[in-house]
Parts: structure tokens; C-alpha cells; sequence
């Protein structure tokens, strides 16, 4: 039995995601694709449009076997920790062959090389991203100008300069440092992202970004998405529409964030995870005269603390995610909790059931009788944010608190 994974989000299910499913099987010769998927929030400072189910039913509609959910306090993280924690919990299955990701460059070497320098950080690479922090630029460009410096004789600057500008390119070689970290035995492969650049905001093609298509979906031309997406997946977009549960964007949360921030001390916001060097000083007196959300986001960002950092950084102090969570949970996979399962799933569940070294849960009321304290932990997190995140559904009906005990996993 071959079985393979793709860490994902889904935010929605498209057209280069279902690409991606089955390039995936046909590449590596797999039985089943497993996904780990981020939950109701997600890792570049946002909501999910859709809710975790919803997104769960696109997944098992295309080449997906079983949907895993990724424990909220990685899916909104920095990208070293969303692929740590995804890692983790497939490392702890024991039964993966295979990690398949998207990336803007499949020369898998040369991802292979950077993640290395980054999994040992040599001294040169540390003496490297410290002058370049020093000089005050963001974390991303001192990260690569020091990656460039060490490799400039064997790839030319541009090429890796390339490689460290693009999302999937940063995110994969975040899977390769994980693995190599971990001393995997899952073997990456790298498949070549198809369409329009991550960053476009139109649909200009058959696989537009899907930034352009949460772009599209946030002004509700719902129609305009159609040829990016499945059939399948805009069936279930549609519905969602019509029964008011999507869309959901950080913008929702304004009030909440702008709550949080005014009752919390700056002793209380420098202990939430990603918030350094004073950063907690910013954030409290950037409430004062400020109105929107956008407007508060433009005050906080600069040079060095990024828009998504800084998104990511309200995420985490609207469900209260500390640095010390962070610190404990980091090296270990907790659980893994099936979200869904399409229709060959059941023998897969069975499969990883019995080869996993973490308990795989399909009841988290059943499962929290015994869990550890460690274990409640971080599943009252995701129960916190499923919480929160329903809390702002248009149609009251589907405003559920405790989705998380109530609603079984999905079975296609």
C-alpha cells in the first residue's frame, strides 16, 4: 500500500488544486492521497472563506482518500511551524510515503540545498542573517540575502533570489527542512505550480491564484469562479452561499481584535506568539484613533514586520495563542483528527489506525474523556476557534458553539 500526502488549505478547492491531487497519484504510483488541511483559520493571517467542512466535502469530492485536520495553533503560523506541525503529525502515522507539494520550481536539488542550509544553520549563515538583520530589512529578504551569499558559486543570485520571492517555493523548502530536521523517511517529491502567479488578483485563466479567486469571491461575483473551480467544489461554494455560512474573511473580526487588543495589557500582548522587540508597544497605541482594521494593519506594518506577519499576529491574539504554546508543542505531533473520509477511506482509517503512534480521532467528544492535558490543550484551541469562527456565519442557524464535539466526521 503506497500512501501519499498534500499539505494544503483549500481556501477554496480548485482547479490547480485538484491538478495538483492527481499529478500527485500519477507520479508517485500512490493508493490513497491524504491531505492535512488547515482548519477554520489559516496560515497567511486570515479566516478561511469556507469552514473547515466545507472545504473538507471539496477535498474528498476530487482525488482525496481521507482530509486530517491541522491543529490551529500551526495552520496560523509562520510557514516554519505550519510545515513543522504538519510533519509531525505524518511522521507519527508511520505509514506515508510520500509528501507532494507545490512549488513555483521543481528543481527538488536545489530546494533540497537551501532547506539544508537552514535545517543546520551553519555559523557563515548565522553570522550572515545577522549582519543583514542588522541593517533592519524584513526576515524574509535577510534570510535570503545570507542564502545567496553562501551558494553565489554554485547558482547565480537571481535563480535563488527567484526561488526565495515565491510563496510555494518558501513553503516547500519549509517541508524540506522539516524532513530533514525529523530524519524522515518520507521521500518529497515537487510538482511544478501550474497558472497565474500567486499574487495575481484576476482570473485570467484556467488556473487563476487563489488569491484572485478569494479576491473575486470577497466582492460576491460567485458566478465569475466558476471556470477555476471543480464542479463539485462551486456546487458546494454555492450552497454554502446560499445558506450564509461563506464568505468569512479576518475583516469579520474587526471588532473582536480591536476588543482584544484594548483590554489586554502590553505585558499580556509581548507573551502572544511572533510579537517582539517592543512590537507590543505598536500594536496598543495603534487602537488609538483608529477606526478600521486595514487602517490599524497599515500603522502596525513596516520594512521588517510584513502585512501577513502582522495579520497572523492579530489571528493569534484573537484566540490568544502565547509563545509558550508554541515552545511546547513545536517538536510533537498530539493527534491527528479526521475531518473526512471519501468513499475507499474506510480502509485507509483502518490502516493508519493501526500504524499510527498518536491516537487518530473520528469522535473528539469520545476522545477528550481520556486525552491527556497536553492533548486537551491544543484540541480546546481548535474547539475555541471553530467557536469564534461560526460566531460570524451570516445565517444565525449555523452560529453553533461546540461544532467540534457535535458534528461527526464527514463520510463521502
Amino acid at each position: 500500500m503506497k500512501i501519499c500526502a498534500i499539505i494544503a488549505e483549500f481556501n477554496p478547492f480548485h482547479l490547480g488544486h485538484e491538478y495538483l491531487l492527481k499529478k500527485a497519484k500519477e507520479v508517485t504510483s500512490s493508493d490513497y492521497i491524504i491531505c492535512i488541511m488547515s482548519g477554520n483559520f489559516v496560515e497567511r493571517g486570515d479566516a478561511a472563506m469556507l469552514d473547515k467542512w466545507e472545504r473538507t466535502k471539496m477535498a474528498l469530492s476530487s482525488y482525496c482518500d481521507l482530509v486530517i485536520e491541522l491543529p490551529t495553533l500551526y495552520s496560523v503560523a509562520s510557514a516554519e511551524y505550519f510545515a513543522q506541525g504538519s510533519i509531525n503529525i505524518l511522521n507519527a502515522l508511520n505509514c506515508v510515503d510520500y509528501l507532494c507539494f507545490g512549488a513555483e520550481s521543481d528543481n527538488i536539488n536545489m530546494l533540497k540545498e537551501i532547506a539544508k542550509i537552514l535545517a543546520d544553520e551553519p555559523d557563515a549563515f548565522k553570522n550572515e542573517l545577522k549582519e543583514s538583520l542588522s541593517d533592519g530589512v524584513s526576515y524574509p529578504k535577510a534570510r535570503c540575502e545570507s542564502i545567496v551569499k553562501l551558494l553565489k558559486n554554485k547558482y547565480p543570485k537571481n535563480e535563488i533570489e527567484q526561488i526565495l520571492e515565491m510563496p510555494n517555493n518558501i513553503l516547500a523548502i519549509e517541508y524540506l527542512k522539516s524532513l530533514i530536521k525529523t530524519n524522515s523517511s518520507i521521500s518529497p517529491v515537487a510538482i511544478k505550480r501550474i497558472g497565474d502567479s500567486y499574487h495575481s488578483l484576476d482570473i485570467n485563466s484556467e488556473y487563476p491564484s487563489a488569491s484572485a479567486i478569494r479576491n473575486t469571491l470577497l466582492n460576491e461575483e460567485l458566478s465569475k469562479v466558476k471556470s477555476a473551480l471543480p464542479e463539485s467544489s462551486f456546487k458546494i461554494l454555492s450552497e454554502s452561499y446560499n445558506m450564509g455560512t461563506y464568505p468569512i474573511s479576518i475583516d469579520n473580526f474587526e471588532k473582536e481584535i480591536f476588543y482584544k487588543i484594548a483590554t489586554m495589557t502590553n505585558k499580556e500582548i509581548s507573551n502572544i506568539l511572533d510579537v517582539e522587540e517592543g512590537l507590543e508597544n505598536v500594536i496598543s497605541n495603534s487602537i488609538r484613533g483608529t477606526y478600521t482594521l486595514e487602517e490599524l494593519i497599515n500603522k502596525i506594518k513596516s520594512k521588517r514586520y510584513t502585512q501577513s506577519r502582522i495579520q497572523r499576529i492579530l489571528i493569534h491574539i484573537l484566540l490568544n495563542i502565547r509563545k509558550d504554546l508554541m515552545t511546547e508543542y513545536k517538536e510533537k505531533a498530539m493527534y491527528a483528527r479526521v475531518l473526512g473520509i471519501g468513499s475507499k477511506g474506510k480502509k485507509l482509517l483502518s490502516y493508519i489506525s493501526s500504524t499510527s503512534s498518536i491516537p487518530v480521532i473520528t469522535s473528539l467528544s469520545t476522545f477528550m474523556k481520556n486525552a491527556t492535558e497536553e492533548q486537551k490543550r491544543l484540541a480546546e484551541l481548535d474547539v475555541l476557534a471553530t467557536n469564534i469562527y461560526n460566531l460570524e456565519k451570516t445565517n444565525p442557524k449555523y452560529r453553533t458553539i461546540n461544532e467540534d464535539y457535535l458534528k461527526p466526521f464527514l463520510k463521502m
